[in-house]
């Protein structure tokens, strides 16, 4: 069976100029509390299935930014027992993410050795690359979505009835405006721009890249020089998204994907801004550094050949 289209490739797409090029994202049915889809049914005629506890399976690489922002948010609300989780193995090769982490290299739910078996077995004609998160139906084994933006989104607001007491509104409706602008430039020139830096293949694909990654970093350190969060005094889902490419930066995107005009150690409201979310629940307990730098520094093999793992930073800087 194939398991990882060539098509994208492992790591995405690149355009003439060099420029990386995200995947889009090919299942995009929701999970939401007004689907017209009773208890163990499938979705309605508008891609709608029903929120419902211990039905929904939520895959994830703990090195992923992507991914790490759902085990955060699934963290924040209390979801735990309402979906599951399954953890992939952060070592990814030609064939995608895979469960080796388990007993006998097969998830104990999905009852599969890669994620590309419940990927293909939505959709056999599936070319692109397997991605995470994702949410797996556990009655049918289908793929419900991998659209990274709106899980977050739909576990804060479609999941209302299943958080647990006194949880935060990530996503409260009075912010959403000035929020939904936040999200996209951040998501533009930071968790997207880290690995346009990477991923560029020519010069001037790298300098843009770089040169927009920078300047939105010194936009946020300014904006957090008054404030505790980046709306305010409450924690958002724009921190989440911020936090999760944070914490890899000096750690893995400094060198692997050249953004070194300054560590993250080195901005004085970015790193308290940072440090102040990692010592918070569900924060810096979902964070896996050995899983992060051993993801990327020996799946980037065209980045980094000799798949040499680097001993450092010293994580105890995030604690101290």
């Amino acid at each position: 069976m194939t398991t990882q289209a060539a098509r994208t490739g492992q790591f995405g797409t690149e355009t003439a100029g060099g420029e990386w090029k995200r995947q889009g994202n090919r299942f995009t049915d929701r999970i939401t509390a007004d689907s017209d889809s009773g208890s163990g049914e499938g979705p309605d005629a508008q891609g709608r299935w029903p929120v419902e506890a211990g039905r929904y399976r939520l895959v994830v690489s703990l090195a992923c930014p992507w991914a790490h922002r759902s085990v955060i948010v699934r963290e924040l609300l209390g979801l735990q027992d309402a979906i599951s989780l399954a953890v992939v193995d952060p070592v990814r090769d030609e064939r995608g993410w895979r469960f080796w982490l388990d007993d006998g290299h097969r998830d104990p739910v999905l009852a599969t050795e890669f994620l590309a078996e419940p990927y293909l077995g939505t959709d056999p004609t599936y070319e692109g690359r397997v991605t995470v998160p994702c949410i797996v139906d556990t009655a049918t084994g289908l793929v419900v979505t991998n659209d990274y933006p709106q899980i977050t989104l739909d576990l804060s607001t479609q999941w209302r009835s299943l958080h647990r007491d006194g949880a935060p509104d990530l996503y409260p409706e009075s912010m959403r405006g000035e929020m939904d602008v936040l999200i996209d430039e951040v998501f533009r020139d930071v968790n997207n721009g880290v690995y346009r830096c990477g991923f560029a293949t020519t010069q001037a694909a790298y300098d843009e890249a770089y040169q927009r990654l920078f300047a939105r970093l010194d936009v946020l350190e300014q904006r957090l020089a008054d404030r505790r969060y980046l709306m305010g005094e409450t924690v958002t889902e724009v921190d989440v998204r911020l936090f999760t490419t944070l914490v890899r930066f000096d750690a893995v995107y400094h060198g692997h994907f050249k953004t070194n005009r300054q560590k993250l150690t080195e901005f004085t409201n970015l790193w308290r801004y940072a440090r102040d979310l990692f010592s918070q629940k569900g924060f810096g307990e979902t964070v896996n550094f050995d899983h992060i730098k051993r993801h990327y520094y020996v799946t980037h093999d065209t980045i980094n050949p000799t798949g040499i793992v680097p001993a450092g930073p010293d994580p105890s800087v995030w604690t101290a």
